[in-house]
């Protein structure tokens, strides 16, 4: 399945698994970095299709994803975001991130913060804006964490 195959099959697939949950909507689709990028609109099942903590998107991300994979697909990293959530919550990590670092700089003590994998990449990225500040990630799995230090330290 070659770069576009992939991105239609990813969109449609998605389609047909929200079906499942009586949502009958159109998924958009772009592609970004080798990643498919996929949009769903708001609508009445938004809490549902999201899930408490947002565990039912990364479960939908994750069949989506394996079954790609397992049609030897060119593109097999997936990303939903549905009704704006991922958006929104990136803006909201990214906001407390620059009062992390703000922090960082007044006190001079570093800032140790335990997010999932998505969150640390955004305070990485936010933090990258910064030259007197370095950020760094320690731990495995879910006992992963970030550190955000002054770069002298």
């Amino acid at each position: 399945m070659n770069r576009e195959e992939s991105i239609v099959f990813a969109q449609k697939y998605l389609e047909d698994l929200l079906s499942f949950f009586g949502a009958n909507l159109t998924v958009s689709s772009t592609c970004e970095d080798d990643v498919i990028e996929l949009s769903v609109p708001s609508n009445e099942l938004n809490s549902l299709l999201i899930g408490r903590n947002a565990e039912t998107l990364r479960s939908m991300q994750y069949i989506v994803s394996t079954v790609l994979r397992n049609k030897d697909a060119t593109l097999t990293r997936v990303n939903i975001d549905i009704a704006d959530y991922k958006k929104q919550r990136a803006e909201r990590v990214a906001a407390e991130a620059r009062e992390w670092i703000e922090e960082v700089r007044r006190t001079g003590d570093s800032y140790v913060a335990n997010l999932n994998a998505a969150d640390r990449r955004i305070v990485h990225h936010v933090a990258s804006e910064y030259s007197d500040i370095r950020t760094f990630s320690e731990g495995e799995g879910r006992e992963r964490r970030i550190t955000i230090a002054q770069a002298s330290s």
